[in-house]
């Protein structure tokens, strides 16, 4: 199956892609604290670059495929996509969906802008004009200003359609009007196409046969500019009807897998107990209140939701009671007996408990307040009342006290709750069968994969990233609790192989891991540089964009706008009457400055824009003070030099015409402003930091399917390959014990190996210590932070000064060469503008970058190193 993305990247070039630019609206009308992840930005640009290019592969209908990860944002991309589609003309919009539940969550989305998960933002402006999101039950009497949204589901939407009903919609909607169909969890559309019987174009014309898919595709096909936009994130490709349905549709593939690998999931891991059901509950409250704890000592208003699965709703209405009442009789012998039995994970909760002096009987106080019955939730998937769908969908709430929710099946989809910490399963079913996870497993999984959608918090370490997982690199720090879901069942080895054999297909883990010691040697520890010395960095900046602008910009200011002004006079011509006789209108016109026109006129023209509003302005022209400055000064509005055709003079002007001239003069000088707004960059200026409290010792969990790099996670002592082995326990220029990194990283330790003897000839002390992400640097153009792999330490002594050199070194595959380019030229521009405010008595410093390490082309890196350091 061909996937659009990669025909669209074959056709323009990533680098292309790259560079669209995003419509600013994407950035003022969507929500300002959802603000888009990487990813979401790509996928943003693949769907631009789809909607603005012809190329061979493009059908005639927009259908496209969505299929991204759950957690990873599909209805914010929904949001995105309405907003952009609006502003190429489209006013209607249907959303479907196979689930009730997920209507009502879609409202919070689309509708509710009290809800803390509304997607828009406070106003929602598309080419200066302010547009509205009108529910409707049909399009009938849809808005023409606003983003009508019919919201149905896809068993609803088909009855309406063949089973008319008043003020429901009808197949004459999608005749009469273009419409934006926006299909969520699309794979259960596609129930014609899973039997072999898809809509398929023949001579007489699309035939359909009776189903929902049928009746999503005969609206569609109904107008000529009708768009379908499917999301979903388990689509079977394996199958091949639906594979030939999607060949060259899929235009943004982001998959869970690579989701986990870009740090956006939680952590998993199981948690096996040979206990009861209800004695498993109890141990996961203890798990959870250690989680509350451990937000509430960084300062984080989080709370911890549990999910106590069941295979029955009874089974779920029992497990209900029993919950409540072995909340009620907990006491300090049961937690201590708990305490007796812990491994893993649970030790740490008791040694938080030791090492904090928390009384027992203080905790059973907290437990059973938190876990009293008003802060259970019940979810009976034959009945559930608006109240519990309100609190099942705002658990994230400060104001909702729910710590635990009891289902069955139900929040298998729809579910987008990021504070799930834990799911217990209160049974002990298998359904496999040859080995292979059976269907209630492959479930489990895919719940799994739901739950481990990443709560953002803010570490104590407020360089770390908020909205993604802060310490793979450091597995043994406490707070990384805080990133992981757990998932407690009972004990049942073939169970546990099963449930990861289907966790390993649906992406949610790595099919292998390893746990690497990454130390720093104690020789190296007694160093000048470890106990006294210092590594430096930049800082990210915030700037307006045009802080030194002072002017509208010559572009505009050395312009002579012309508006042609209607004089109202007639003259006849015979058809046929010699050309040299006609007599036609005499050209008349005035030269003038817009400011003759007089304040007032121009005000008022103003007035018809936003964009020319004062606060907008101010963004674009920081340095401007008032309304009054930017029609009078010179550096503005004041001198603009206007050709007014149909007049002789400035006092044939009506008051009427000139306001037409002020307002034509600013329609045409609209596109030519400046964007403005905040921007980053990273600040040229260098601080220090104590290099013990910058670098430390690491332990390293490592996905080692995450890259085909077959040097990853291998030691250079281990390694096949002759040309890279090296044992760096040996090597007292080597900060850390060992490297597991990439052939590129390996090749570069060899390369500092051949020439230490020359370094050690020039300088007293010569360390090369790998930056496992202690370390960022701040792009000093768009203030984007990377941490350089490697940071070389040099010190030398010229009479009575010691020189400190710092350079930053980044080996880089050839893939990367390209993609990476922006990291390189923030290396090579260090050493050029760099400064540091910083010396001690007899000690300077300096700080270089240099050009990417790359085996094959190491030429431009070799020739820096010889010429500035040997």
């Amino acid at each position: 199956m061909k996937i659009l993305q990669e025909t669209l990247r074959e056709e323009f070039g990533k680098q292309h892609i790259t560079k669209v630019e995003l419509p600013k609206y994407f950035t003022t009308s969507l929500n300002p604290k959802m603000k888009l992840r990487p990813y979401q930005e790509e996928c943003f640009k693949y769907f631009i670059t789809y909607w603005q290019n012809d190329f061979d592969a493009k059908e005639s209908k927009p259908h496209l495929l969505f299929h991204m990860a759950t957690g990873s944002g599909k209805t914010l991309i929904m949001a995105g996509a309405m907003l952009y589609l609006y502003e190429q003309g489209y006013r209607n919009f249907l959303f479907f969906v196979n689930s009730t539940n997920i209507i009502e969550k879609t409202k919070d989305n689309f509708i509710n802008s009290a809800s803390p998960k509304y997607l828009f933002g406070e106003t929602i402006n598309i080419s200066d004009k302010q547009v509205g999101i009108k529910l409707v039950d049909n399009f009938q009497a849809a808005d023409k200003n606003c983003i009508n949204l019919c919201l149905n589901t896809i068993q609803g939407l088909h009855s309406s359609l063949n089973t008319p009903k008043e003020n429901a919609v009808t197949y004459d909607d999608f005749f009469e009007h273009k419409v934006v169909l926006i299909s969520d969890e699309a794979h259960h559309t596609n129930t014609a196409t899973k039997k072999g019987k898809n809509s398929t174009a023949t001579n007489t014309g699309l035939k359909f046969t009776e189903d929902w898919e049928s009746s999503v595709m005969k609206i569609f096909h109904s107008n000529e500019d009708n768009v379908l936009l499917e999301f979903t994130a388990t689509e079977d490709f394996m199958d091949v009807n639906i594979a030939d349905k999607y060949d060259n549709k899929v235009i943004f593939d982001y998959p869970l897998k690579k989701f986990r690998e870009d740090r956006y999931s939680k952590d998993v891991a199981v948690i096996q107990s040979d206990l009861s059901p209800i004695e498993r509950a109890i141990q996961c409250v203890l798990l959870s209140q250690y989680k509350r704890k451990l937000f509430s000592s960084i300062h984080q208003d989080i709370k911890p939701v549990i999910l106590l699965k069941s295979r029955t709703i009874d089974e779920n209405k029992k497990n209900h009671k029993e919950f409540i009442n072995a909340i009620k009789q907990l006491n300090p012998n049961e937690i201590k007996h708990i305490a007796s039995n812990a491994k893993g994970d649970m030790l740490d909760v008791f040694s938080y408990i030791t090492e904090k002096e928390i009384e027992l009987e203080n905790l059973l106080l907290e437990i059973k307040e938190d876990f009293k019955e008003e802060n259970l939730l019940l979810i009976d998937g034959n009945n559930i009342s608006p109240d519990k769908q309100l609190k099942l969908n705002s658990l994230e709430s400060k104001n909702n006290e729910v710590r635990v929710v009891f289902a069955v099946d139900m929040l298998n989809e729809g579910w987008d709750v990021l504070n799930l910490f834990d799911i217990v399963r209160l049974y002990d079913k298998r359904d496999a069968k040859s080995n292979k996870p059976g269907k209630t497993t492959m479930q489990e999984a895919q719940l799994i994969g739901r739950g481990a959608r990443y709560m953002p918090f803010v570490a104590p370490d407020e360089n770390l990233p908020v909205g993604s997982r802060k310490y793979d690199g450091d597995i043994k720090n406490r707070l990384r609790t805080l990133e992981t879901l757990h998932y407690h069942s009972a004990y049942n080895p073939k169970y546990i192989q099963e449930l990861h054999t289907a966790l390993v297909e649906t992406g949610i883990i790595p099919e292998k891991t390893k746990e690497i010691a990454l130390t720093i040697k104690d020789n190296f520890k007694k160093s000048r540089l470890y106990t006294a010395g210092y590594v430096f960095t930049n800082e990210q900046d915030s700037y307006n964009i045009n802080e030194d602008v002072i002017s509208i910009g010559d572009h505009i200011l050395t312009h002579t706008y012309i508006v042609k002004l209607h004089s109202g006079n007639t003259y006849t011509k015979k058809i046929f009457e010699n050309e040299s006789s006609t007599i036609g209108f005499s050209t008349k016109y005035v030269s003038i400055k817009l400011r003759d026109l007089g304040s007032h006129i121009i005000r008022a023209a103003l007035n018809r824009f936003d964009k020319y509003k004062f606060n907008n302005l101010s963004i674009i022209f920081p340095n401007l003070k008032s309304i009054r400055d930017f029609i009078e000064s010179k550096n503005y509005l004041g001198d603009l030099s206007i050709r007014i055709y149909g007049k002789e003079t400035l006092s044939q002007l009506t008051a009427k015409e000139m306001l037409y001239v002020a307002t034509e003069v600013l329609k045409q000088i609209e596109p030519l402003l400046k964007k403005g707004g905040i921007s980053y960059r990273g600040t040229k200026h260098f601080i220090p930091k104590e290099f013990k409290t910058i670098f430390k010792d690491h332990i390293l969990k490592i996905s080692l399917d995450q890259s085909k790099e077959k040097e990853y996670g291998i030691s250079m002592k281990e390694t096949t390959n002759p040309e890279l082995m090296l044992d760096l326990s040996k090597c007292d220029w080597h900060v850390y014990n060992d490297c597991y990194g990439t052939s590129e990283e390996k090749y570069m330790i060899k390369y500092i190996e051949a020439i230490y003897p020359q370094l050690k000839t020039k300088y007293s002390e010569v360390y090369l210590v790998r930056n496992e992400k202690d370390l960022k640097l701040w792009s000093f153009e768009t203030g984007v932070a990377f941490e350089p792999d490697y940071i070389l330490f040099l010190r030398t002594k010229d009479k009575n000064l010691f020189d400190n050199i710092q350079i930053f070194i980044e080996p880089k595959g050839n893939h990367l060469l390209k993609t990476d380019e922006w990291k390189e030229d923030c290396l090579k521009e260090i050493n050029k503008i760099a400064s540091i405010d910083f010396s001690l008595k007899s000690e300077s410093f300096n700080i270089w970058g240099l050009p990417f390490f790359n085996n094959n082309k190491r030429i431009n890196f070799e020739n820096e190193f010889d010429e500035n350091f040997l």
